[in-house]
């Protein structure tokens, strides 16, 4: 039992510094605002992560629904993030006409639309909940929350890590390099939600 909780909390921490969009988005806000405004990304997309989460675990109880739906979503996904690259693209200095708005709604949209994310819940992250369930009083909610805990800590971490060189990345000479930067990082992403769930379906 203890074992599934370490883990959790594990996959929790492992989570929170692979890059990925909301990373980088935290990036972005790190430079256009500062630490402290990040955590309302950092918090937005906690608070969307926990509800696929929990939608997750009951969707796999309830409708055992198969990883093409959700793989499905990785298209919508890649839209969401080339859409969100054009806005970062534009930016030549650090300005608020020009700052990208990370509002709840695009964050969410983004979170939400990510198929890789759904499937990494429901494959690795809900059957090991479901597991500890059966073990615990609510081993389920308990595994999730760990793994939430985790991601938070990871993230803010490595945030934290990256504001501390936020003088150097706001230079004149060096913020367009770092927004397009940026740019092309949403764009792989969203490539590649869109290969992975091309092969995956090509492979059925």
């Amino acid at each position: 039992m203890a074992d599934e909780l370490i883990t959790a909390f594990v996959l929790g921490l492992i989570g929170g510094v692979i890059p990925g969009p909301v990373l980088t988005a935290i990036f972005t806000e790190i430079l256009q605002s500062s630490f402290l405004r990040s955590f309302r990304i950092i918090f937005m997309a906690i608070f969307t992560e926990t509800v696929i989460a929990l939608t997750s675990l009951l969707l796999l109880v309830s409708l055992n629904l198969s990883e093409t739906v959700f793989r499905g979503l990785s298209f919508i996904g890649a839209g969401i993030l080339v859409w969100i690259a054009t806005s970062i693209w534009k930016i030549k200095k650090i300005d608020t006409g020009e700052q990208v708005h990370f509002g709840f709604w695009k964050i969410s949209a983004m979170i939400l639309a990510n198929g890789v994310l759904w499937t990494f819940w429901i494959t690795i992250c809900v059957p090991k909940a479901i597991f500890l369930g059966e073990q615990m009083y609510l081993g389920a909610f308990i595994f999730l929350a760990l793994v939430e805990i985790g991601w938070l800590f990871s993230t803010s971490a490595v945030a934290l890590l990256f504001s501390k060189f936020r003088s150097l990345l706001s230079k004149p000479k060096v913020v367009p390099i770092v927004f397009k930067i940026f740019a092309c990082t949403f764009v792989y992403f969203a490539i590649d939600m869109t290969y992975q769930s091309i092969r995956f379906f090509l492979s059925q």
